[in-house]
């Protein structure tokens, strides 16, 4: 039998959480009513800065309250925002990297998973798998096979380490079970330098690029990583469909809060952001640069977030890749 002064204690502790629903509730109501920042945890004029400046300026329209976009480049500007006040007055827009921070950093000085809460994904952002224009690889699948028959002697380029190029590169040697050798550039105009020249025989590319290098013949566009094929190269497989099935690697960009922020105000801060996507000079402007508007709701986007997170520290470890 339950006794009075129980029955008495769980009226309280659910007239408490009422309380506090109704009070988030209400807050998410007046929401925003100063200037709102969004913390880039990139340098001005990279994609992530870009997208925030698309989002911001639409946001300060919807909301009538200005959204000022903050470059904070590296680890302190994720740091920062994690220590922020939770009242979503303080938001983060960064890329998939974010889920591998711990992978290749053991000073990393925020969790991930447990620090942020997930407001919404706002693109993937597909890339293309280049190869020299005389490589003997026509198709992925050849280019599989050639790897297979050279083990080590093949070289892939990227981005740097933990970048989306290296990503997605490194998801398909360990799918495809190829041994080759990572050659890391300071970004992505050295990198396509050297698939150029030949001195690496395959880089994940972004579409922009792809469209411009494969169209002039200067390289052959063997795939896309994206789960389906991207407007910019309608005739180009995915990787799914040209060697290996069972791969995915997929590139994002997403919105973020401080842990602890209320469920109102990132629901609200969601439902603007996939009403800003839908926009058609949004999508326009995003496709100039490869990215597709991939708006999802807070709880759909925690999942990423802890799902890339496990599963990506593990490829980092199979790679041979410690935090340092």
């Amino acid at each position: 039998m339950i006794s009075n002064r129980a029955v008495a204690t769980r009226a309280i502790g659910l007239g408490i959480a009422a309380l506090i629903a109704a009070s988030g509730g209400a807050f998410a109501q007046g929401y925003p009513n100063q200037t709102v920042r969004m913390v880039v945890p990139f340098s001005a004029g990279s994609i992530t800065d870009g997208l925030a400046r698309i989002l911001a300026d639409r946001l300060s329209t919807m909301w009538k309250q200005q959204v000022v976009v903050e470059n904070r480049p590296g680890l302190p500007g994720t740091a920062g925002v994690a220590s922020a006040p939770k009242d979503g007055y303080t938001l983060m827009l960064t890329s998939n990297g974010h889920t591998i921070a711990r992978a290749i950093n053991k000073t990393v000085p925020f969790d991930p998973v447990k620090d942020f809460a997930g407001i919404s994904v706002v693109a993937n952002a597909p890339v293309a798998a280049l190869v020299p224009a005389d490589s003997p690889a026509k198709t992925l699948k050849e280019f599989i096979a050639l790897a297979q028959q050279n083990p080590g002697k093949l070289n892939f380029g990227s981005a740097g380490v933990a970048s989306t190029t290296f990503l997605a590169t490194e998801v398909m040697r360990q799918e495809a079970k190829i041994n080759m050798v990572h050659v890391p550039f300071k970004g992505a105009p050295e990198a396509v330098t050297a698939v150029l020249r030949g001195d690496v025989q395959l880089y994940f590319a972004p579409i922009p690029a792809a469209v411009s290098l494969g169209g002039a013949g200067k390289v052959r566009v063997l795939a896309v990583n994206s789960a389906k094929r991207v407007p910019q190269l309608p005739d180009v497989p995915t990787v799914a469909e040209a060697a290996l099935p069972n791969y995915q690697y997929e590139a994002w960009f997403g919105v973020m809060a401080p842990t602890g922020t209320p469920t109102a105000i990132l629901d609200k801060v969601s439902q603007d952001i996939a009403a800003v996507l839908k926009m058609p000079e949004v999508i326009d402007q995003m496709a100039k640069v490869g990215n597709i508007p991939a708006p999802t709701t807070p709880a759909q986007f925690d999942k990423i977030i802890a799902n890339d997170t496990a599963r990506y520290s593990k490829v980092m470890a199979d790679a041979g890749i410690a935090p340092q």
